[in-house]
């Protein structure tokens, strides 16, 4: 999921294992540890668009990872507190200036996203940077650090469960994670719940915010992060059987259509569990539908979508094309545009509208060229109108 959530679930999993020793702490090395296996995105500046596809949720998103890593993590933050180094003023400093820079990127991203200079946001950035840098003066960089008494064993335990914890929420989304790399690529995908849901990340953060303010003796704050990791797992739960649920909907919609299919699959649209697609794989075409739950009736209206895999047959030994199938897990579509390049579409996420669908309105689409001899393939995220798209989200949700 995004990175925030993997963040929250952390620090989640930090303070349930070193909350009552070390306090916040543990919930900062337990975000730190929920964020590592997202930084194989690192390695993507070195990387082409087909192979950062396939490297990403690889070996760091495996349960290979997460029981050998722990043990050289534990290790490296356990010397940093034995030795005292995170109370040398030098580390306060770099510490101190991390987080405030955190907090003024965040702060000026509105400006960013604009290109023009928001007079608002730099008031709000050097208030607060300046409210906490004054707390930060008095209550941190000139007083002594209360001394961290924990064991190696302990910050294994964190790290261990903090990492583990990632790929195995990661697998309930469409997208997938290679669980058992490196010794099998297949990529785990449950299709439960999309890779942004505010429903599970945003109460799991008030809970987690309120167990902060608490001192870490009062098992008030025990209780508090057990309700968030309860309500989340209760919520990733709803998702499985609301799956069922929407599959069942799918299943006997194609049985009265009379549609011919091999496999189908199910997976919510972005932001929600309410509006789900669906692709249905026929002889020829793909039968894609979209399906709400607020749909007056339980039934979908399938669109059919050409396969055209012969446009790509004579590629088919090109290794990044093979990674493409693989990647699609065959649920693929080719066009032809207009300018002679081919689009492979991966029809798993399907597409922004329901009908009228043109090579555009995909969310994973891939152009390749056919005129370049390594056939150039190139990966398109980048959409017009985004407000629109949207806005027909927001409509589809609600009904038909």
């Amino acid at each position: 999921m995004d990175s925030l959530t993997q963040i929250t679930l952390g620090a989640a999993c930090g303070e349930l294992v070193l909350g009552r020793k070390i306090g916040n702490r543990a919930m900062l090395w337990g975000a730190i540890g929920g964020t590592i296996p997202d930084l194989d995105i690192l390695a993507n500046g070195f990387l082409t668009d087909i192979e950062a596809l396939a490297f990403h949720r690889g070996i760091s998103h495996s349960l290979f990872f997460a029981v050998t890593t722990p043990f050289l993590f534990a290790y490296l933050v356990h010397q940093f507190y034995e030795r005292g180094w995170y109370q040398q003023k030098g580390f306060k400093w770099v510490n101190s200036i991390f987080w405030l820079g955190l907090l003024m990127m965040l702060n000026v991203i509105p400006t960013l996203i604009s290109g023009n200079i928001s007079y608002t946001m730099v008031g709000i950035t050097v208030a607060l940077g300046s409210m906490i840098f004054y707390r930060l003066w008095n209550n941190y960089l000139h007083t002594p650090l209360e001394t961290v008494s924990t064991t190696y064993k302990d910050w294994t335990k964190l790290f261990f469960w903090s990492i583990f914890t990632h790929p195995l929420l990661d697998a309930f989304t469409a997208y997938g994670t290679q669980l058992f790399a490196p010794f099998s690529d297949y990529r785990v995908a449950f299709n439960t719940i999309s890779v942004v849901d505010p429903i599970y990340t945003i109460p799991f953060i008030g809970f987690l915010v309120a167990a902060m303010t608490l001192h870490r003796s009062k098992k008030s704050r025990l209780y508090l992060t057990c309700l968030g990791v309860a309500c989340s797992s209760a919520y990733l739960l709803y998702t499985v059987f609301n799956k069922q649920r929407v599959d069942k909907v799918f299943e006997n919609t194609l049985a009265e259509q009379n549609i011919s299919y091999q496999r189908f699959r199910t997976s919510p649209s972005i932001f929600n569990n309410i509006l789900w697609q669906g692709v249905a794989e026929g002889e020829e075409v793909y039968y894609l539908g979209m399906y709400s739950l607020f749909d007056t009736k339980p039934t979908v209206t399938f669109y059919p979508l050409k396969k055209d895999h012969e446009l790509i047959q004579q590629y088919e030994s090109n290794k990044d094309i093979q990674t493409l199938k693989w990647f699609s897990d065959g649920y693929y579509s080719i066009m032809k545009l207009p300018d002679g390049k081919l689009q492979l579409s991966d029809v798993r996420f399907g597409a922004t509208k329901e009908e009228n669908i043109k090579a555009e309105d995909f969310i994973f689409r891939f152009i390749i060229d056919p005129r370049a001899k390594d056939l150039n393939i190139k990966e398109v995220r980048a959409r017009e109108n985004m407000g629109d798209v949207f806005s027909e989200l927001i409509e589809r949700i609600k009904g038909k």
